[in-house]
C-alpha cells in the first residue's frame, strides 16, 4: 500500500532510451525492470484492461504494476505500440510518471510511481510505466456486477474523484475499470495517461462524470446508471459547499 514518503525521482540513461525512477523503491535502475518475460518478475497477466499489455510484477521495489503503452481505435492498426518522438519530457511515460509524483506528494488516492521509461528509434518510441500494486483490490467493474453499491463504496468513489478535482487533476479516461476499492473499501483513481493538471472548470468536472456515467452503463446497463447517479449524488455534496452542483 502506498506509503506518506515523498518519491525521489532520479534519471537514468540507457542504449535507445532512457528511465526516471524512485530511488527510495529502485536501487539498481535498468530497462530490465520492464521486461515481464524475465523469470525473476514472477509476471502474471492482468486480463481486465491495458489493452492486453500489463502485468503484475515483482522486484526489490515490492509488488507493482508494469503497463506498456498500447495505441487504441483505428490508429493501433498503423502502429501498436509507438508514438510520434516529440522530446523526452513529451513521452507517455514520463509525463505519467511526473503527474503521479505530484498526485502522491498532495496526498491524492493513487498508487505511487515506481519508475517510467521510453525506448527511442528515430522519430518515433515505445514506453513503459511500473508503477505500485494495491493489494487485494477489485475494480468498480466488478463491484457493481456483483451487487448495489454500498453506501460507504459510493462515498468513497466520490470523495477520491472530488479531491482529485479539487487538488487540479483531470483524468483523460475516468471509467469503471480505472478506480479501485481495496480490502479497507478504500478508492483508488488508476490510470493517468494524458492526465492533465491544473484548474479543473465546471465543465472538465463534467466530463469526468459522464465519462464514468457512460461505462457503468455499459458494464451494467440500467443498474450502472442508478449507481452513478448515486456517486454523482454524492459528488454534488462535496462540490455544492465550494461553488454549486454539477449537473
Amino acid at each position: 500500500m502506498s506509503d506518506s514518503g515523498a518519491v525521489q525521482p532520479c534519471q537514468f540513461t540507457f542504449s535507445h532510451g532512457a528511465m526516471c525512477y524512485d530511488a527510495g523503491r529502485v536501487t539498481l535502475p535498468s530497462p530490465a525492470l520492464f521486461d515481464p518475460t524475465l523469470p525473476e518478475s514472477n509476471a502474471v497477466a492482468i486480463t481486465q484492461g491495458g489493452r492486453q499489455a500489463a502485468w503484475f510484477v515483482d522486484g526489490d521495489f515490492g509488488r507493482a504494476v508494469l503497463r506498456h503503452y498500447r495505441r487504441g481505435g483505428m490508429i493501433a492498426r498503423i502502429s501498436a505500440d509507438r508514438y510520434i518522438w516529440r522530446g523526452a519530457k513529451a513521452t507517455r511515460s514520463m509525463a505519467e510518471f511526473r503527474i503521479l509524483c505530484r498526485m502522491h506528494e498532495a496526498g491524492l488516492s493513487v498508487p505511487r510511481p515506481i519508475a517510467a521509461a521510453y525506448w527511442r528509434s528515430n522519430l518515433t518510441y515505445r514506453a513503459a510505466i511500473l508503477i505500485e500494486r494495491i493489494e487485494q483490490a477489485r475494480t468498480l467493474t466488478e463491484i457493481v456486477r456483483d451487487a448495489p453499491l454500498p453506501d460507504q463504496t459510493v462515498d468513497q468513489v466520490a470523495r477520491a474523484i472530488f479531491a482529485m478535482h479539487t487538488a487540479g487533476f483531470w483524468h483523460a479516461d475516468l471509467n469503471a475499470y480505472n478506480i479501485l476499492l481495496d480490502h479497507h473499501g478504500k478508492a483508488w483513481l488508476i490510470d493517468f495517461d494524458k492526465g492533465l493538471q491544473g484548474p479543473v472548470s465546471s465543465n472538465r468536472r463534467i466530463q469526468n462524470l459522464h465519462r464514468l456515467r457512460r461505462s457503468l452503463r455499459k458494464v451494467a446497463s440500467h443498474a450502472g446508471d442508478v449507481w452513478w447517479k448515486d456517486i454523482n449524488r454524492a459528488y454534488n455534496t462535496f462540490q455544492v459547499s465550494e461553488n454549486g452542483p454539477v449537473s
